[in-house]
Formats: structure tokens, C-alpha cells, sequence
């Protein structure tokens, strides 16, 4: 086991899924546009309010208690995410081969009751795996808070987002079930870097922050991006958004993870160093890298196998030139293989 860690975002870079945007838009009414209208109001308060203790990804917090009035429980929860897991291309394998050769993590801030649908799913083990916890069985919901709650829902659709702080953060706060948003810990942005600092600090493996490859593609990936970049890791942009690509190093756009497996070897064997100049190498000529680099020949068969007679994945160093092309092409990716409706989601 190489003395590295390989440390992935769990939906872009493994699932299709927005879990919390799927639960919203099946049991919600109105819950596609519900969960946008929230996730924007979250990109508002981090952006532009920049409130004290507020995290990337409390879009989660904010709608538990809405999950909680329209009848979901943990079992339910359980069992729509059991059912409904979506997979990238290649995902299980990747995982597998990162497991083997590194001590490996998914980093997320999806509930944890997908997480563990989804670790059943690919065969990883749950305990090497950070998420957001949610309890909802966990507070009671009373009958006229549930009405409340109910008649919120529209209201919040309609509403521009000042009015939007004071349901969330002024009304919501004086009923009882904000006890069931106050006891989500979302693991979101910085919840993501206090993750990394646990995984740092398990004396057994014995890890330093340059010894890190971090796979991320949105708003929540920014603080682990941002640490695994300034101490000289690997820190990778996986058809991300804007967020993603101005706080990683290098850029995959793909349809398909195998690419990912081949990072994840050359980070279990060789230096930060190596693996930049094969970046450089495949931006220029894609084809003939393979040729010059110490990859495992199975985990290139499986990756000219998933791309034979497509278009190649792009690998690409992110620079102020490039950037605003690889912003168009990773989001074009991302919804074209997420769909419109998660791949716009921040």
C-alpha cells in the first residue's frame, strides 16, 4: 500500500446523482425547482452575505425539515437511494484500483444514508467514507408546524432571497423542527477540509499534505482544492464548475473514469512532479503519451478500451488562458452526462 491518499468528491467525479436535489424533486411538490431555488439562496449567503458559520453545501441543512413534512424518514431515504444510484462510467473499477494501491476516501456531502447505498453499490468501505448526517426520525415534527412548512414551500419559490433569509434563518428558527436543521452536520466546503485534517491525523497511516490527490467538482470541493493545491499535492478539477476549476490545478473533462484510474496509479507510484509532466505531455499529444509514461499496461488497456473510437478525455494544466475554455467544455460535459437540471446545480 503506497503511503498516499486519494481523496474524491463522491456525485460528479463517482455518481450522476445529486441525491438531495432527487429526494426534493420526487417527494417535494415543486421539488426541482424547490431544491434550485435553496441551492441558489446557498450560493448567495456564501458568495455575497459570507454568514458566520455558514457553510457550502448548508443547502442541506435548510431542507431537512421540508424532507421531514412531506413524509420522509430515514428508511425512506434509505430505500430511494438504494433504488436510484447512478454510476460514471468506469466508477467502480476506478474505486477498486484506488483502493488497492492507496489508502482511498470518499469525501462527500451527500446524507449519509446514499453514501452507504452507494459504497454497497461499489463495494467501498463505508468507514473510509465522510458525509452529512441526518437524523430524521431524530425531532418531532408537530401537526401545525408540518402545515407551516407545507405552505412554505411555495412561498420560498416566489420569494427573492432577502425575504428567503428571513424564513430560513428568522421564522424557520422559532419552530421546533429547526432542531432537525440544527442537528444535520453537513460535511460541505470547510466540513471537507476538517475531513482531510482527520484522515492527516490517523497516526497509523502517517500521511503529509503533499501525499494527497483530491478529485472535486463543485462549490463544496473548494476548501480541499484550495489545501491539497497550496501544499503541493494533486488537486483535481473532474468536470467541474467554476468553482472547481478556479481552485484546482489540473482539469479532466470525461465521460468516463478510467482516466481517473490512470491518476490514481501514477499517485501510488511516482511524484507530483511526474505526474504534472504527463499532464503536459497528454494536453500536447493525447495519443502517444501513454508511450512515454510508467503506467500499468492493464489500466491503459482499460482505458483505450473506453475510449476506442471516441473522443478522448481532456487533461489540461489550468492556466488564466485556458481557463474560460475549459470552464465551456467541463460544463458542457457535466451536464451532458449529469443532465441539465444536476449539471447546472452549483
Amino acid at each position: 500500500m503506497s503511503n498516499r491518499a486519494f481523496i474524491t468528491d463522491c456525485e460528479g467525479p463517482i455518481s450522476l446523482n445529486d441525491n438531495a436535489f432527487e429526494l426534493c424533486a420526487k417527494f417535494i411538490e415543486n421539488g426541482e425547482e424547490f431544491f434550485k431555488k435553496v441551492s441558489s439562496f446557498d450560493d448567495y449567503i456564501i458568495d455575497e452575505v459570507k454568514k458566520e458559520n455558514y457553510n457550502a453545501g448548508d443547502t442541506l441543512k435548510l431542507i431537512a425539515p421540508f424532507l421531514k413534512a412531506y413524509g420522509l424518514t430515514n428508511e425512506k431515504i434509505t430505500e430511494f437511494s438504494r433504488k436510484n444510484i447512478s454510476l460514471v462510467n468506469g466508477a467502480k473499477r476506478t474505486m477498486e484500483i484506488a483502493n488497492d494501491n492507496t489508502y482511498s476516501f470518499i469525501v462527500s456531502t451527500s446524507y449519509g444514508q446514499y453514501i452507504e447505498a452507494l459504497c454497497n453499490e461499489i463495494d467501498f468501505p463505508f468507514e473510509n467514507t465522510f458525509f452529512t448526517e441526518l437524523n430524521i426520525d431524530g425531532v418531532e415534527l408537530l401537526e401545525e408546524e408540518k402545515e407551516i412548512l407545507l405552505s412554505l414551500t411555495s412561498k420560498i419559490l416566489e420569494s427573492d432571497f432577502e425575504k428567503l433569509e428571513k424564513i430560513f434563518f428568522e421564522e424557520i428558527p422559532k419552530l421546533n423542527i429547526y432542531k432537525l436543521t440544527e442537528s444535520v452536520k453537513t460535511v460541505g466546503g470547510l466540513g471537507k477540509k476538517i475531513a482531510i485534517d482527520k484522515i492527516l491525523n490517523y497516526e497509523d497511516l502517517n500521511l503529509a499534505p503533499n501525499r494527497i490527490m483530491y478529485i472535486g467538482d463543485s462549490i463544496t470541493d473548494v476548501e480541499p482544492l484550495q489545501f491539497v493545491k497550496e501544499n503541493k499535492g494533486i488537486a483535481i478539477s473532474f468536470n467541474g464548475n467554476e468553482y472547481a476549476l478556479k481552485n484546482a490545478e489540473i482539469a479532466i473533462i470525461s465521460n468516463h473514469t478510467s482516466i481517473t484510474s490512470v491518476f490514481a496509479d501514477l499517485h501510488s507510484r511516482f511524484s507530483r512532479e511526474y505526474i504534472l509532466e504527463f499532464v503536459k505531455a497528454y494536453s500536447a499529444d493525447p495519443k502517444r503519451t501513454f508511450e512515454s509514461f510508467r503506467t500499468k499496461f492493464w489500466i491503459v488497456d482499460i482505458f483505450k478500451d473506453a475510449f476506442k473510437g471516441k473522443e478522448l478525455p481532456i487533461i489540461e494544466l489550468i492556466t488564466e488562458d485556458n481557463f474560460d475554455e475549459l470552464l465551456e467544455k467541463s460544463l458542457s460535459m457535466r451536464k451532458n452526462i449529469r443532465g441539465i437540471s444536476i449539471g447546472e446545480l452549483s
